[in-house]
């Protein structure tokens, strides 16, 4: 969410739109802006600290204040008549461990006491330990009244181990941060449930759904580069079921073809596709994963995810398509909603549509080229894109269109990688956690 030249996340998405009908996942009427308002209001002029406190804590109110009431879940988005009007109902096992991964944060920076993020991650755990799983993984949606699964498509309704990685991702970071020895024991209970083996299907190569009434039958195998490195370090690491090397060097590394050793704007990109794909590859998994020092034998994760997203940057600044508003302050491609339905933006996939998680979640490897575009996005774009959860979704000035609300996993990563930016504070929870280490020396990984 392979050959590795196209992104998982779009083969995922044209799945559902095959099976749905449906012109993008809960997609909605856009909303046109005035064009006599120049959407500002007044904006007070913050320093840079006093922005990115904005910033954080109004997008952690998407996960705290707008969770799903029965479970705590993050719900999928922010539109209630989404999903045939189960939007509201519809809770995102991926987009909860991107919100989970910010707790520790929230209770740091005060924007929450921590007898009230215990709270409500034990609510959360009542929900998880009550909803069905499927070889110990998580589906990628849940009914969050009913705790029952909801399909993502026709045939995905089992386990979707990426989502679960993105889940474990932030629970483990809880249970790193949170010292109550009874949501410590739930989570690793929850963590250790995972058969991560068994989505091997005996093969050197980790699949990435499951169903049981449809087994293995959408034959996705989680091949890099994309987003999913977590789920292999992950699997690596567990104590009860892991993996071995050999499922990540043939499986996600193809035995080195993962390297394609790409030059663009004369920036050397070590893996991915042409022009980088999405910037999400360079976020969720390294919401918990410090890429700061971490190279195995394919690549150093620091020059990957700098070089990504610095060739995102150049190609939305060199702007060939010459969309309106592109430029040094404003850029970032990245799966989001579009103006025609949800779209993996990325410069091969370039639509006119700029995606504020994408430059804002980047705030590690290109801090004043994702401060001079939070700004634009704040000062000049104004309550058109600034709403009470943080950044709406994404914008085209090309076509004078705003998205009408928020995803889990486009607000969540903005929380957590501004922190890392900051502090460094959740890359340091999650690299002390002693199965994440097993997974990295399992993998020969340098840290």
């Amino acid at each position: 969410m392979r050959k590795i030249h196209i992104p998982v996340f779009v083969l995922l998405i044209n799945l559902l739109f095959a099976c749905s009908g449906e012109s993008g996942p809960g997609y909605q009427e856009p909303y046109i802006p005035d064009p006599t308002d120049d959407g500002q209001g007044e904006v007070p002029v913050l320093s840079d600290d006093e922005l990115l406190d904005l910033v954080q804590e109004q997008t952690f109110k998407y996960f705290w204040d707008f969770a799903e009431p029965n479970s705590g879940m993050a719900r999928e988005r922010s539109q209630d008549d989404a999903y045939g009007g189960q939007g509201a109902d519809i809770v995102t096992t991926g987009g909860t461990g991107f919100g989970l991964a910010s707790f520790p944060t929230a209770v740091e920076r005060g924007w929450i006491s921590k007898t009230e993020a215990e709270q409500r991650l034990n609510k959360i755990l009542d929900f998880l330990e009550t909803a069905p799983t499927y070889h110990g993984a998580y589906s990628h949606w849940y009914l969050g009244s009913l705790a029952q699964t909801r399909p993502f498509s026709q045939l995905d309704n089992g386990g979707d181990l990426v989502e679960t990685a993105f889940l474990m991702q932030g629970l483990l970071i809880c249970r790193a941060y949170f010292d109550d020895a009874t949501i410590q024991s739930r989570i690793t209970t929850i963590w250790e449930n995972v058969e991560w083996d068994w989505y091997t299907q005996g093969e050197n190569v980790l699949y990435w759904h499951w169903s049981p009434q449809y087994d293995f039958q959408i034959g996705l195998k989680i091949k890099g580069w994309n987003e999913a490195l977590i789920v292999y370090v992950l699997a690596a690491g567990s104590p009860t079921h892991p993996i071995e090397k050999n499922v990540y060097t043939q499986g996600w590394a193809s035995n080195g073809n993962i390297v394609t050793n790409r030059t663009h704007y004369n920036i050397n990109m070590p893996l991915g596709p042409n022009l980088g794909g999405p910037l999400f590859f360079s976020h969720y998994s390294f919401i918990g994963l410090d890429p700061r020092n971490l190279q195995d034998q394919y690549a150093n994760y620091w020059q990957q995810n700098t070089a990504h997203t610095n060739i995102n940057y150049e190609y939305c600044v060199r702007n060939p398509k010459d969309y309106e508003g592109y430029g040094e302050n404003s850029w970032g491609l990245t799966a989001s909603d579009s103006k025609d339905g949800y779209a993996a933006h990325s410069p091969t996939n370039d639509l006119g549509v700029i995606t504020p998680t994408a430059a804002l979640s980047s705030f590690p490897y290109t801090p004043e080229k994702s401060m001079a575009a939070l700004r634009y996005f704040y000062e000049d774009q104004g309550n058109k894109l600034w709403g009470d959860m943080g950044f709406y979704d994404a914008f085209s000035e090309e076509y004078n269109w705003y998205a009408n609300g928020y995803l889990a996993i486009d607000q969540g990563p903005i929380v957590a990688m501004i922190e890392n930016y900051r502090t460094g504070f959740i890359w340091d929870l999650f690299m002390k956690i002693p199965e994440v280490r097993t997974g990295l020396d399992k993998l020969d990984f340098t840290y």
